[in-house]
């Protein structure tokens, strides 16, 4: 069973490791999601997030930080981290706030950036996944739980040996 799939129901995973073992993964993937999306730049992505944030976290902690990290391990590790750094300042404690992003996010679809997204901005309000994390996850994004789980077939996918799918776009 791929490691990304753990927790979903056999029956699911089991139709998901057929698709894949047969070499129909990315063709469905493709159809479902036909192509990548611009958001290329550390400064782009900055401000796809804080229009995000303005959207549905206006009294959310500021964010200092936005980028792409090629430091994060897209498998096996995290694919995206919302970090906070205290800091003593005279007599005073700063805090700053940052998300980064797995660079593989450069080339695949916007709904999937849009998850990863969704899923550290939520950290800003609700630091355990717990239940009213997901929630806040399905407000900002209806879609989050099947996004989630397709981005988790492209990765047993990419495991398998199967081929980037956005890559070229």
């Amino acid at each position: 069973m791929p490691s990304y799939l753990a927790g979903y129901p056999p029956e699911l995973v089991d139709q998901a490791d057929a698709l894949i073992a047969a070499g129909k993964m990315g063709a469905i993937l493709r159809r479902k999601y036909p192509q990548a999306h611009a958001v290329r730049t550390d400064k782009a992505l900055y401000d796809y997030v804080q229009a995000m944030k303005g959207d549905y976290l206006r009294n959310a902690p500021p964010l200092a930080r936005v980028a792409f990290d090629g430091k994060l391990q897209e498998l096996r590790n995290a694919l995206g981290t919302h970090t906070r750094i205290s800091r003593v300042q005279g007599g005073r404690l700063k805090a700053k706030r940052e998300i980064h992003v797995a660079a593989v996010f450069k080339a695949m679809p916007e709904e999937f950036l849009r998850m990863i997204v969704v899923h550290e901005l939520a950290h800003l309000k609700e630091p355990e996944h717990d239940k009213a994390f997901y929630q806040l996850c399905c407000h900002m994004e209806p879609a989050y739980h099947q996004l989630e789980f397709d981005l988790r077939v492209y990765l047993s996918h990419l495991e398998a040996g199967g081929e980037a799918l956005w890559a070229g776009n």
